[in-house]
């Protein structure tokens, strides 16, 4: 898979000179001579690009004008100003605009290709990763692209969430699900090397050993869901969590439409982990057994039952960690 680059700048030497360079790097470009052209092109085949570089100063529509009217067309693509020109007043108004970042002419090719890397990844990923994964992938996007991965899911849930919503004001509620759930549980994902996928309702699905391949991806997420726990405990927040694991081969990378594209897992191993999470009670965390082959006899599991899948000829035979206290 090509990311699709547009080049819109009323200079030809500027477009065929980001047209050679970003080709280097593997990209797919396209290129408008101004705001108009650019937005036409957009509408026929927003999927085309996924990454926009706009000159500032262009005749008819300038370039903020033009982010801002692609931003309409097409808000998950990443969006670079190029400029000579730069004041406070018009960054002020690019970042007003959703603008990604800048790049200020002349550039060097390897400061313009960093550039684009950098501002592509950050706006899809630094939030749901640790600084050292972000790093990694500045330096091989290519992680990022479709590929089978050998990984472990995380599924954390809050137990009686409905009941507790039913009875909770909203605002307290958004409070209370922001700072003693997402916030702090999220933190600890990042800490033991995982990326949070996305939240579902009050669930966190997490990837362990994507985007950037790590061995010890099933012992991260298993220490990384009992600190979770433990974390739940200390904070009291007046509710449970349960969570389910599992590991295997799956399908990651970019997938979505053009209104919004997310970096994700798909496969049989993403299905296990959301269905023992449903069988993990408060404080509980349970794994399967593939997850269980991965670890160490140091922490401890025990045998806790099985359950079947329509896709799968045999039952998932899962564990249940063994507490040294009441959680």
């Amino acid at each position: 898979m090509e990311l699709g680059i547009l080049v819109i700048d009323d200079e030809d030497g500027i477009r065929r000179s980001l047209t050679r360079i970003l080709k280097e790097d593997g990209y797919s470009v396209s290129v408008a001579s101004n705001g108009e052209e650019a937005l036409s092109l957009v509408r026929k085949a927003p999927n085309n690009y996924d990454i926009v570089i706009c000159d500032l100063l262009m005749p008819g529509i300038d370039g903020i004008k033009t982010i801002e009217e692609i931003n309409k067309l097409h808000r998950e693509v990443t969006k670079i100003i190029l400029t000579g020109y730069g004041t406070l007043e018009s960054s002020i108004k690019a970042i007003e605009a959703g603008v990604d970042g800048f790049i200020t002419k002349p550039f060097e090719n390897r400061e313009l290709k960093w550039k684009v890397r950098e501002c592509y990844l950050r706006r899809k990923m630094k939030q749901f990763i640790s600084p050292d994964i972000f790093n990694k992938l500045l330096k091989e996007p290519t992680h990022l692209l479709p590929r089978l991965s050998f990984i472990t899911i995380l599924f954390s849930d809050i137990r009686g969430f409905t009941q507790l919503s039913s009875k909770v004001p909203p605002d307290e509620l958004a409070s209370l699900l922001n700072n003693d759930y997402f916030h702090p549980m999220c933190d600890i994902i990042i800490k033991h090397s995982g990326m949070i996928d996305k939240y579902i309702g009050d669930s966190i699905m997490a990837l362990f050993g994507a985007p950037v391949a790590d061995e010890y991806h099933a012992e991260n997420a298993v220490n990384c869901a009992i600190e979770m726990v433990k974390a739940m405990k200390a904070i009291n927040g007046g509710f449970g969590m349960g969570i389910g694991i599992s590991t295997g081969h799956v399908v990651t990378g970019i997938f979505g439409s053009v209104s919004k594209k997310e970096y994700t897992a798909l496969g049989m191993p993403v299905n296990i982990a959301a269905r023992l999470q449903k069988l993990a009670g408060p404080g509980d965390i349970v794994i399967s057994d593939a997850t269980k082959s991965k670890l160490s006899d140091s922490i401890p599991f025990q045998k806790f039952g099985s359950t079947t899948f329509a896709a799968l000829s045999s039952p998932t035979t899962y564990f249940k960690w063994m507490r040294h206290d009441q959680v």
